[in-house]
């Protein structure tokens, strides 16, 4: 008999869930297999429900479709459940559960519909031999699954009974542990496999409960996930195939290698952790392949193992530890530790995406998945000399034939624009050379039908890689959106094609016109920071969350004068944004730097560069978050006397924040921020002052009364001059 299933996996990891379902049933038949949304849709005898029951790793159910239709209100739905035949699937006296789940329909309430599904399945066997079964929740003999979305249902069986997740060998856990089939998805991100484990060894510094390195174990030694589980939900379906179902248990079992000798050690500063992960281990017959030991990380060292090392694990991000230690410091002492193994692959699965810059490890690749309800990056580092970020994807990003033609990358527009590209790139690619200089503008909207801006940034930790940020200009509303959606589309794939981009070298973005705040609004929040170098500054950009990345580009050459400028000067940067101009005064040898910005986010930013850079000291390099119109307005309520050598002042061209008191209007308000600024520099100090706003005219009133030096030509760099309006820069003292 041929059956439908229907099988979930972990989200993010259906490519994974599809070869690996394909490698189970191979054995059996080529059966239909297609990935759909949320999961595989297969074709089949039961022997394949079977088998992926024992065997998989990474599914979540195994669903068995009984019926579709339309739920338009609760009459439909119950209609529809009661019209099938349940004699086929159960008697009056089995034990029963429903689970619905609901999207986007006119019955929104899934206990509600789980309860329709019940009385229609009752009533049928009421009806038809006057008995009924009896609902259990826990280890129902049939467990029924209602999924509507649209008003379309499906009512399955589920032939799991529970998640598939659950081998039984966990009976404890410390923490908030992975679920099983998650780190069995995470060890297959990473390359472990039946071949690689006779290659590689296997760590996991931070092992808790152990559930990385029993799965790890159990890969290697080729043991079913399913195989001991005393649970599913077909085994009192009245179709189930007892025979044939201790058929696959026993090919299961016999396919067992038990000469495998992996490598895995798995250590935890916790006593408590390592003796669960030992019980844990012991339950899935893996003790004696995992080597378990009390060790705190910093302890962690190469000789722990004798081959290649794959190191994967699931460091904390509980608020206890934010509380009592903080993570920034973990991280830090997690990546100096990581540094000492010369050829390894490390796999972290992080909530702090923000912290994983404090590594200091070139990142290859990176995956957002979810650990249950939190958000978490799967990020992927190697060591060596010769590590390019994901080598394992093409260099040139093809697009499906259909693409290509409709974006016509053979075409004139294209063409041109490749050209331009190149033209852009080999001159500045030699200036930069010349001059020492890793992060430049490639492209300034050159071409009018091509109205985006490209940067490059070098990784700092790996040179040979850099990240390219494509920031889209709103297009004139003359322009049809069709048409500039389709321009920017084969503006990425140009990009990609002249630079042979990876698919994570390239960020792009959407830049419409902003007004104040908006500009350092945050478009997307996966918090990663990339580490890039400026002369002699490490700086950090993020290259996904803003519109900015966090490093102005046109002002290379002002924080340049800066760093020049600084040496053995007390020095003030208001409105700091993330402080590179900060940390360029710093490095250049200024005695004391404040930074100032009203907004959280970049006070910890500045903070975060500043470590970066090794520059430590409360006293000598404060951070106030605070509305920088009443600091300059009331400075002696942040502890600021007019004593300063040097100030930078960069205020947004238009702010109107709520935690401001007043709106910014800088055409308007430059005056008076020029004179309360300097008034707090020393006789023979100097402000700096600069503003991105078009059209903006110097008042008047500030060249009669001071001494007004416009530095804008000197501060506009090499890879800026086909936009000498980006900015303007004037160095002000007394007169």
């Amino acid at each position: 008999m041929t059956y439908s299933f229907f099988v979930t996996g972990h989200k993010g990891f259906e490519t994974a869930l599809f070869h690996e379902v394909r490698d189970i049933i191979a054995p059996v038949a080529a059966a239909q297999l297609k990935k759909v949304y949320g999961g595989l849709e297969l074709e089949g005898s039961l022997e394949l429900a079977y088998r992926i029951s024992i065997y998989s790793r990474l599914a979540n159910r195994v669903y068995l479709p009984l019926a579709t239709f339309r739920a338009d209100n609760e009459q439909a739905l119950y209609e529809a459940v009661y019209n099938i035949d349940w004699s086929q699937h159960l008697t009056s006296r089995n034990s029963l559960a429903v689970s619905a789940s609901l999207s986007r329909s006119d019955i929104n309430h899934s206990h509600y519909a789980s309860l329709k599904v019940k009385d229609a399945i009752v009533d049928y066997f009421r009806n038809t031999v006057n008995s009924r079964p009896i609902i259990e929740k826990e280890r129902p003999d049939v467990h029924v699954h209602l999924n509507i979305h649209k008003n379309n249902a499906t009512l399955s069986l589920d032939l799991s009974g529970q998640s598939l997740h659950r081998r039984g060998y966990r009976l404890q856990h410390s923490g908030a542990p992975l679920k099983e089939n998650l780190a069995a998805a995470l060890l297959f991100q990473a390359g472990w496999n039946r071949d690689s484990a006779k290659e590689n060894s296997l760590i996991d510094p931070m092992c808790g409960s152990g559930t990385i390195a029993i799965e790890a174990a159990m890969i290697a030694a080729n043991i079913p996930p399913g195989l001991d589980r005393d649970y599913f939900g077909f085994s009192r379906w009245l179709q189930h195939d007892k025979a044939l179902w201790e058929k696959c248990l026993s090919e299961a079992e016999a396919g067992i290698d038990e000469s495998a000798e992996p490598e895995i050690f798995a250590s935890d500063s916790s006593d408590k952790a390592i003796d669960i992960a030992k019980d844990n281990a012991m339950r899935a017959g893996v003790e004696e392949l995992i080597k378990f030991k009390v060790m705190p990380i910093e302890k962690l060292s190469p000789e722990v193992v004798q081959k290649p090392p794959i190191i994967l694990f699931n460091p904390p991000y509980g608020e206890r530890l934010q509380v009592e230690q903080g993570l920034a410091p973990l991280y830090a002492q997690m990546g100096k530790v990581l540094r000492e193994f010369q050829h390894a692959k490390i796999h972290i699965i992080s909530a702090n995406p923000d912290l994983l810059h404090r590594l200091r490890l070139n990142r290859t690749a990176k995956k957002n998945v979810n650990n249950g309800p939190i958000q978490c990056v799967f990020a992927s580092f190697e060591t060596g000399d010769d590590v390019r970020a994901d080598s394992s994807s093409a260099k040139v990003i093809e697009l499906p034939k259909k693409s290509r033609s409709a974006l016509d990358l053979d075409g004139q527009e294209a063409t041109a624009l490749r050209n331009r590209l190149l033209k852009n790139n080999k001159h500045l690619a030699r200036w930069a050379k010349r001059n020492d200089v890793t992060c430049y503008r490639v492209y300034d909207a050159d071409l009018p039908e091509f109205a985006f801006a490209l940067d490059k940034y070098t990784n700092a930790l790996n040179p040979k890689q850099a990240w390219y940020h494509l920031q889209e200009y709103q297009a004139p509303k003359t322009i049809d959106a069709d048409k500039a959606l389709q321009r920017i589309k084969l503006a990425e794939s140009v990009v990609r094609q002249v630079f042979e981009l990876s698919e994570n070298e390239l960020y792009s973005k959407q830049r419409q016109r902003q007004r104040g705040k908006q500009q350092y609004e945050k478009q997307d929040r996966q918090g990663e920071l990339f580490q890039v170098r400026e002369g002699a500054a490490k700086l950090l950009i993020n290259l996904t969350d803003y519109l900015d990345t966090g490093l102005f580009l046109d002002h290379r050459t002002t924080r340049q004068r800066m760093f020049e400028q600084a040496k053995d000067k007390k020095m003030l940067n208001l409105f700091c944004y993330t402080a590179s101009v900060s940390v360029q005064a710093a490095l250049g040898g200024a005695r004391q730097v404040i930074s100032a910005d009203m907004s959280g986010t970049y006070i910890k930013w500045a903070q975060e560069n500043f470590e970066l850079n090794e520059l430590v000291g409360a006293e000598k390099y404060r951070f106030i978050q605070a509305d920088c119109i009443d600091l300059l307005n009331k400075p002696q309520d942040y502890k600021l006397d007019a004593d300063f050598d040097l100030i930078f002042l960069d205020p947004p061209s238009f702010s109107n924040s709520k935690k401001m008191r007043d709106a910014l209007d800088i055409q308007r308000d430059h005056e008076a921020l020029i004179e309360k600024s300097m008034a707090l520099l020393n006789e023979s100090g100097t402000l700096i002052f600069s503003t991105n706003k078009k059209g903006f005219k110097l008042g008047k009133a500030v060249e009669k009364r001071l001494a007004v030096k416009d530095i804008t030509a000197q501060t506009i760099p090499e890879d800026f001059k086909r936009r000498p309006n980006i900015h303007q820069c004037w160095e002000i003292s007394r007169a």
